[in-house]
């Protein structure tokens, strides 16, 4: 192919006209001043709380609990489903939007696997204090929970699982704690990944939430099990294949027909994480 060049238009003098350049350093302008405030503010993109009243009543049954965590500038909420002689515990990290409210469900799933249920909310959803500054912070929230958890269950099973934006932070945290099994529910290969798909103008290194799943998933040594709905839009099918790639020894479970937010009403998905749980169909 010939080599092509591109000239800018000249005026009569040889130089480019003053609009031109005015319109090129507009344009530079506004998309430092759009990235430097997508840098500042990405919080309001990702994270999308519900609060709710402090004195907000969760009904639930009188064996769920609701207790505090105590971190540093905040106060976190999270509900506790304690069962009398439970096989183990799952620690859920939800996704980026709602609250316990929304999100403390299929709660009689876990009685009948005989599994506690320890559920989280970060800082500004719900009644949780505070509003989410970093993703150090949040991995710091997520640690705490965990040490005030995990010592109740010495000897039993604990599942450390995550959905959607609580997948990273779960497969972080089980990087770490090493649990004896790792759920992740339509998990994203990293949040950069997922952001370059999406928004493939923002450079990375704005990303102040990386998120990096597949770095992490590698040093869990326990069982994982990937589930993603095959019509999943918002984090594609895809992410889990990779993930898998990354992971090999991990199990994916493709549910058909589910998609991002109604995952958990699917029969495969449930008795998947039945098995899982309890190495029972």
């Amino acid at each position: 192919m010939p080599d092509v060049t591109i000239t800018l238009p000249r005026g009569s003098t040889g130089r480019r006209p003053r609009w031109l350049l005015r319109a090129l350093l507009i344009a530079a302008g506004l998309y430092g001043a759009a990235l430097a405030a997508l840098y500042a503010g990405q919080e309001r993109l990702l994270f999308h709380p519900a609060p709710l009243p402090a004195d907000h009543l969760f009904r639930l049954g009188v064996d769920v609990h609701e207790t505090w965590v105590d971190v540093p500038g905040a106060r976190l909420n999270a509900l506790h489903l304690r069962l009398p002689k439970p096989d183990g515990v799952v620690f859920f990290l939800h996704g980026n939007a709602g609250n316990l409210d929304s999100w403390f469900v299929n709660v009689d799933f876990y009685r009948k696997a005989n599994f506690d249920l320890y559920m989280l909310d970060y800082r500004g959803f719900g009644k949780s204090s505070g509003h989410i500054e970093s993703q150090a912070q949040l991995e710091s929230d997520v640690r705490a929970a965990w040490a005030q958890v995990a010592p109740l269950y010495a000897g039993k099973k604990r599942v450390i699982f995550g959905r959607s934006l609580g997948t990273g932070l779960a497969a972080m945290l089980a990087a770490e704690a090493q649990p004896e099994l790792t759920i992740l529910v339509s998990p994203y290969a990293s949040m950069q990944q997922l952001a370059a798909e999406k928004y493939p103008w923002v450079p990375g290194a704005v990303l102040r939430y990386p998120l990096r799943t597949d770095l992490l998933l590698p040093r869990v040594k326990g069982r994982v099990l990937l589930a993603h709905g095959e019509l999943d839009t918002l984090i594609p099918l895809q992410h889990s294949e990779r993930l898998l790639a990354v992971d090999p020894a991990a199990q994916l479970l493709r549910v058909a027909g589910a998609g991002h937010g109604d995952i958990h009403r699917f029969k495969d998905y449930l008795g998947g994480l039945r098995e899982a749980l309890t190495g029972a169909p």
